[in-house]
């Protein structure tokens, strides 16, 4: 039992730094492949970046958007049964009654959708003669807190420009989750500036895996990614890191080395809840 016990606080972990062109069936195509070599080089966990099957920007998420389950979910669930593996799939654009929101599904060996996670933060930001962007001219925001149960650990999602907002992080972790996925397309401003430090500060502060999923930089787009999608563990490190162009990078997650952290640094026990407290308002 010690022996099932141990093999099963570790797990690989795959990231896929998807190249993203403006046609939808190439991006399903290569995703489709990549994950394939992910789950042939062992990754039981696979993750893809945010909005992996259409070019990021406001322009394009009316034109891409589809209801889930749809033509980019059918191909995520295939997958996800095909290889006998657990699949974030990035997000997409989805429209739903109207609506359009930025969507990440999650799927599980057998094929089944586990969790739908709707971005609750928006990217609205202006910095003035570097990058102006603001989602919610089309998107609508989620409302409800996205995890999911594997053999190995809860896992808690978020997209992007959650990665910002540390009360997510701490609720997640609060819940049970050891491990954070956030697909994210962070860009030539805020990259190179925050990109690896908020993966840094959301894993050591609530001491987490953290990993995140960026498209691969294509300097020809509207929406320059920064790419560099990277995975850190809960003492902050950062254990593997892609470059700026397409590829797969892979962590093994130790489990038992979350644990170790833990009781070392035992931050966890010795809040002062007395003092202050962070908590939902509602259960999604």
């Amino acid at each position: 039992m010690a022996g099932i016990t141990k093999a099963m606080s570790k797990f690989r972990l795959a990231v896929v730094q998807l190249h993203v062109s403006k046609v939808k069936a190439d991006n399903l195509n290569r995703a489709k492949r990549l994950i394939k070599e992910a789950s042939g080089q062992g990754a039981t966990v696979v993750v893809l970046p945010e909005c992996f099957n259409s070019p990021y920007g406001t322009g394009f998420f009316p034109e891409y958007a589809e209801k889930i389950p749809g033509e980019s979910s059918q191909v995520l669930s295939e997958a996800a049964k095909e290889n006998e593996i657990f699949l974030v799939g990035g997000s997409i654009p989805e429209e739903d009654q109207g609506k359009l929101y930025n969507t990440c599904s999650v799927f599980g060996p057998d094929g089944s959708l586990l969790v739908k996670h709707r971005k609750i933060h928006l990217f609205d930001i202006d910095v003035p003669g570097k990058i102006r962007f603001q989602e919610s001219e089309t998107l609508s925001p989620g409302s409800c807190l996205s995890m999911f149960d594997t053999p190995f650990c809860k896992v808690g999602v978020g997209i992007c420009y959650d990665i910002r907002f540390a009360e997510l992080a701490q609720i997640y972790a609060k819940k049970g989750c050891q491990l954070l996925v956030y697909p994210g397309a962070f860009n030539m401003t805020t990259g190179p500036a925050h990109w690896e430090l908020l993966q840094r500060g959301r894993a050591v502060d609530n001491q987490v895996y953290v990993a995140t999923a960026s498209p691969a930089r294509d300097e020809t787009a509207s929406y320059i990614a920064w790419g560099h999608s990277t995975v850190v563990s809960p003492w902050g490190e950062v254990i593997t890191k892609a470059g700026a162009t397409e590829e797969v990078v892979y962590a093994d997650i130790d489990l038992q080395y979350l644990a170790d952290v833990r009781q070392q640094i035992p931050i966890t026990a010795q809040k002062r809840t007395d003092l202050y407290s962070v908590n939902t308002v509602q259960d999604g």
